[in-house]
């Protein structure tokens, strides 16, 4: 079985190939078009831009996807179907470059096409969401609609076995759109336990980073400086909701004393290396102090067997260090319970179609031909069904 993938939530641009031959899961190819650089002057990602930018970059990540998946084959294709101009009506761009794609290649060797279709950017989502949909059609080939959040679950799965991860799971989804914790109960079995109040984890980064003057995207930003920090400037910021009795985060409240003390600061000293870096430093520690604190107290109190880590911020390296280091020392024999840890591979934390393919994996019994069902939903929830056509056949 082999799953082609598409991921438009936000920023990148991503379509993979996985194969699923005798239940092992490769991936075959997981093309990622940044934009990175194009939002960086914004300080942020801007809806309009990302889905031109999406309208742009699909036909060709398509393209070299099939390649690096040695499934692309030339062929001469007379696409004049307005069935296709119809379903892509407010994708212009992306019509004649699709049109172009499928006049040149034959219709690879694929049984499903899997999207994203929430929760995200909205505009983002409907360029890859249509784009499926054009495929599905053109190609006959069933669709499925896959939930973000558990994709980034999911990528746990791509280099580890399936058999290898216990339930039940508490399963931490931070990024920059997300930051929550889940119970899994076992295979698509969820509990949404607690999730951010304000700003997501990825967010603070963000916006502490545009405070210190250091430029998108700030949790790479500020790590790097963080990592520089030789102690020689105290900073002590709060630990927002690190000891209250719930499962929820807030980081909105460690933005702000990041701006109040910068404020407080000289002008020379807020534009010292020294201080930077001290602030840098405690930044980081502040979110990976309260991210480690809930998810390992729901682990103790839910009586959970792995631990889970997933989404863009979960590639930090001090904190998937801190996150190692404390489960090992607290949570292996000869304490009770013994708790395995789990985290993808920084290629896989960040959104891409690979986790989207492993995912849909996961619901192959889901997929449809009625692509013409498929709908986004910015607001989806871990858990909600996306698939609403469950138990109708597939063609």
């Amino acid at each position: 079985m082999k799953i082609l993938a598409i991921e438009t939530s936000c920023d990148e641009t991503s379509i993979a190939i996985l194969d699923t031959k005798n239940s092992r899961l490769e991936v075959l190819s997981n093309v990622i078009a940044s934009q990175v650089k194009i939002h960086q002057k914004w300080g942020g990602v801007v809806p309009t831009l990302a889905k031109r930018e999406h309208q742009k970059n699909l036909a060709p990540v398509l393209t070299k996807a099939l390649k690096e998946a040695g499934m692309l084959k030339k062929s001469k294709v007379a696409v004049k179907n307005s069935k296709l101009k119809e379903i892509l009506i407010r994708e212009e761009c992306l019509y004649e470059k699709l049109k172009k794609f499928l006049e040149q290649y034959q219709k690879p060797k694929i049984d499903s096409i899997a999207v994203t279709v929430g929760p995200a950017l909205e505009p983002a989502l409907w360029v890859g969401v249509n784009f499926a949909k054009a495929l599905s059609f053109f190609w006959q080939k069933p669709i499925l609609s896959i939930n973000h959040v558990e994709a980034h679950i999911f990528a746990n799965f791509i280099q580890n076995q399936i058999s290898d991860i216990k339930f039940p799971a508490i399963c931490l989804v931070v990024s920059g759109g997300h930051t929550g914790l889940i119970l899994m109960k076992g295979i698509r079995r969820y509990r949404e336990i607690g999730e951010t109040r304000d700003d997501t984890a990825g967010e603070c980064f963000d916006k502490a980073a545009r405070i210190l003057g250091l430029g998108y995207p700030g949790g790479p930003a500020i790590a790097k400086e963080a990592q520089k920090y030789i102690g020689v400037t105290y900073v002590k910021l709060p630990r927002p909701m690190i000891y209250q009795k719930n499962y929820d985060f807030s980081f909105s409240g460690l933005k702000t004393a990041v701006l109040y003390d910068f404020r407080s600061r000289s002008s020379k000293i807020r534009k010292s290396k020294e201080y930077i870096r001290a602030m840098c430093a405690e930044i980081q520690q502040a979110i990976i102090d309260v991210l480690i604190h809930k998810t390992l107290k729901a682990a103790k109190n839910f009586k959970a067997k792995s631990v889970i880590l997933g989404g863009g911020v979960a590639a930090n390296n001090e904190l998937k260090k801190q996150f190692q280091e404390k489960v090992k020392k607290d949570y292996n024999p000869p304490a009770t319970p013994y708790i395995k840890f789990y985290i993808p591979d920084s290629k896989y934390c960040t959104d891409n179609a690979a986790m989207i393919a492993v995912t849909a994996y996961f619901h192959r019994e889901e997929a449809t031909s009625r692509w013409q069902k498929i709908k986004v939903n910015a607001n989806l929830k871990i858990g909600d069904e996306v698939y609403p056509l469950r138990g109708l056949p597939s063609s």
